[in-house]
């Protein structure tokens, strides 16, 4: 066994996997020791204290409301460096699908970072609003709405400009300064996670008009349900009591109306430019016969996918709000350093305006029952069983289908 372990090993085998350490000279060891390669020297000399260079009085919690914070802008780099990843891979014009794995562990590593960073606010609540008004005045007008990369962040979520709250009437822009300003600059002429998602999305393999037209088959399946609800009022009304024949009436209706503006094309993009929804509306066909069809292998790995995007604006969303709750406790309605409203701005960004798959959140509501999903034909079950190449794909869907299904 040894013998053939070792006769894959060959002289072109770097060193590091043939289990042999480098020889580094006395200055390259010591450049890779520890403390060196984490740069714990400037990490760890990085709480430079107002109160005592100030007041000459150094205030004990200074020190951790520094440490939080700077953990926090941590944490915000590593989510970006995971998120640009990801938007890379999706940015391609035909995704390879063996790269899914990669972008569903990487966004699953942003929601374990989520999950990490907003317990910490118990840390720093555990510093009284007394504790914190021995500095607080050192502070201004440095504020958080002054992070940079947070708003890298949300840049690359696909937050947008018009969607955000102003922040004491100013463009965010003007409270960063010049070289963070160009910065963000760039930042927002790349596409964001949700560009690219949606661009993905567009391209679901079953919504093609000329074959499995998955939107045709559903729309058809949605007006049967509702004929069906509509049938079985009438037909049990001589059984029910007015007040529950008048609630089946009024659910059947308002079943019918939102299925109605479902399939008015127009209708939606006109909820899109008065900002009641991100995705396009063939993307939004795309991730909804992901979530109808998820146990199929090839939508296995997209169908997590959605479920994690869902997760990190939950998780966002969470993170806004703890936030909220920590700044109320520690100055209740006071103005911010920064000179916004404080509890009330931050307020304002915690709800569904700041979602960015607010959509897919609200698919559910336009899942079928299991006997009304239609059947999959021949060739789908194909396309869908097993991963397959862009190339191989084209090839499938191009074949020509019996229309049978199963």
């Amino acid at each position: 066994m040894a013998e053939n372990c070792s006769s894959n090993i060959s002289e072109d085998t770097p060193k590091i996997q043939r289990g042999i350490s480098y020889d580094l000279t006395k200055k390259q060891q010591e450049e890779v020791r520890y403390g060196n390669y984490l740069k714990l020297d400037k990490i760890l000399g990085s709480q430079d204290l107002l109160s005592q260079k100030i007041l000459n009085k150094t205030s004990h919690d200074e020190h951790l409301f520094i440490i939080i914070h700077q953990v926090y802008e941590l944490w915000f780099k590593q989510i970006l460096h995971e998120l640009d990843s990801i938007i890379e891979i999706l940015s391609a014009h035909l995704v390879d699908e063996r790269n899914m794995l990669v972008v569903v562990s990487r966004l699953n590593r942003v929601i374990q970072i989520y999950k990490i960073m907003i317990p910490q606010f118990g840390v720093i609540e555990t510093m009284t609003s007394i504790d914190f008004m021995e500095f607080r005045d050192l502070l201004a007008p440095a504020s958080g709405f002054q992070s940079a990369q947070f708003r890298m962040l949300e840049l690359r979520l696909g937050i947008s400009e018009t969607g955000r709250v102003q922040y004491a009437q100013y463009n965010y822009k003007e409270v960063l300064s010049e070289k963070e300003a160009k910065a963000i600059e760039e930042v927002a002429k790349k596409p964001s996670l949700l560009q690219v998602v949606n661009s993905w999305l567009e391209r679901t393999p079953g919504l093609e008009k000329d074959g499995f037209d998955f939107w045709t088959r559903y729309e058809e399946a949605a007006q049967r349900m509702l004929q069906d609800m509509e049938a079985e009022v009438e037909e049990n009304s001589s059984h029910l009591t007015p007040h529950c024949k008048e609630r089946r009436v009024k659910d059947y209706k308002k079943q019918k109306e939102t299925f109605d503006a479902l399939f008015n094309e127009e209708l939606y993009k006109e909820k899109l430019k008065s900002g009641g929804g991100k995705l396009s509306y063939k993307a939004f066909q795309g991730a909804l016969m992901i979530f109808l069809y998820r146990q199929e292998p090839r939508f296995h790995q997209p169908f997590q996918l959605l479920s994690y995007l869902m997760d990190v604006d939950a998780l966002m969303i969470k993170w806004r709000q703890s936030h909220v709750s920590m700044v109320q406790r520690m100055i209740g309605i006071k103005v911010g350093t920064g000179g916004s409203s404080g509890y009330d701005y931050l307020r304002s960004t915690a709800g569904d305006r700041y979602k960015v798959f607010l959509d897919l959140c609200i698919i559910s509501t336009y899942v079928l029952p299991r006997e009304y999903i239609p059947k999959l034909t021949n060739q789908m079950l194909r396309r869908l069983s097993v991963h397959i190449s862009a190339v191989n794909d084209l090839h499938v869907a191009n074949e020509v289908d019996d229309g049978s299904s199963v």
